[in-house]
């Protein structure tokens, strides 16, 4: 295992060469991820959430959905900095560097709690109703989108914390994506068996794909590049991947078990996919679909992830099992 020291020799080996697609090393059978380090979650107990990074300070936000907490992760130091407590099962989290705030959606009791600055002071709460859910910053639009409830995604205004906006579903929204091409948001909505396509700036419906046979929609990627909507099911665990235009689907990838989150690395055309059955499954672009290169192990239950390609790492929250405790597992994108 390769000890990371400060973020310096990060940057170095960001600054490598990256070949696209399948590499000379995947050729030769090198894992496409490669472990580095282990940051323990002391205190950390049951189901992890999603996360979100500070970059300017190093320090990686875990939604500790079981422990009612927000862990604060120091990168560069490699160890858990602080635990914010008294949360109420926080499942989204976001940072805006804009304004230096961190929103945590807390689906207990369908609030947002707002922590600024680099003590974490709090400075607000935000009632949504209930089942606050996934956070999503848009902060050159100065706005942040929160899914919640029984079927809604509402844009906060970034530095009033106004409602400016609200999309109506009819069910509960799980992953959203939105998309930089155009101001439309991607979500999915696997109560009905849909992908919503709604307005950014209105609120507006625009279009349901429904996804016939497939269902458990949970995770979502975009690939930008060739616009095209990655939507990880669980029933049966496969990737669809449809057109941005018009909803058609293109193709479906079998895939590991359990999908929580889903990201493209652009620099390599790659896709990782982070399974509750213990693997990340990293798949490689093939024309217009994409095709499962290696299947690393994990952990069981360590489904929730974020690729953060600033850093050029991929971050892994395992929950505690057995006697192994809680952990940040980082793992290094080859070459």
């Amino acid at each position: 295992m390769i000890i990371i020291r400060g973020f310096a020799l990060l940057q170095a080996m960001t600054a490598a060469v990256l070949l696209t697609g399948e590499t000379a090393a995947l050729a030769a059978g090198t894992p496409p991820l490669r472990l580095d380090i282990k940051i323990p979650l002391a205190g950390i107990h049951g189901r992890i959430d999603h996360m979100a990074v500070d970059l300017s300070r190093h320090r990686l936000f875990v939604a500790a959905l079981a422990s009612n907490s927000l862990a604060v992760v120091d990168l560069e130091g490699q160890r858990l900095d602080r635990i914010v407590p008294d949360l109420k099962e926080p499942q989204g989290v976001g940072y805006n560097p804009a304004t230096d705030t961190v929103y945590v959606a807390n689906g207990g009791d369908g609030s947002v709690k707002l922590f600024k600055g680099a003590d974490l002071s709090p400075t607000g709460r935000i009632e949504l109703g209930d089942d606050a859910d996934n956070v999503r910053v848009d902060s050159r639009a100065g706005r942040i989108f929160i899914g919640y409830g029984n079927g809604a995604v509402t844009a906060l205004d970034a530095t009033t914390h106004g409602k400016v906006a609200s999309a109506s579903l009819g069910a509960h929204p799980e992953s959203f994506q939105l998309d930089r091409n155009s101001d439309r948001i991607f979500v999915n909505v696997p109560n009905k068996n849909e992908i919503d396509v709604i307005d950014r700036a209105s609120g507006k419906l625009l279009a349901s794909w429904p996804t016939s046979a497939r269902s458990a929609n949970f995770a979502m990627a975009l690939d930008n590049g060739r616009r095209q909507v990655l939507v990880a099911f669980r029933r049966p665990a496969a990737i669809g991947v449809f057109a941005e235009s018009d909803g058609q689907l293109k193709a479906t990838i079998p895939t590991c078990d359990d999908i929580d989150d889903l990201f493209v690395d652009e620099k390599r055309d790659l896709i990782y996919a982070s399974c509750g059955e213990g693997y990340l499954d990293v798949l490689a672009a093939d024309g217009t679909s994409y095709r499962t290169i290696a299947r690393v192990p994990t952990a069981p239950g360590a489904r929730t992830s974020l690729f953060v390609p600033e850093l050029d790492r991929l971050l892994l929250a395992v929950p505690a099992r057995g006697g192994d405790g809680a952990a940040i597992w980082l793992y290094r994108p080859v070459p």
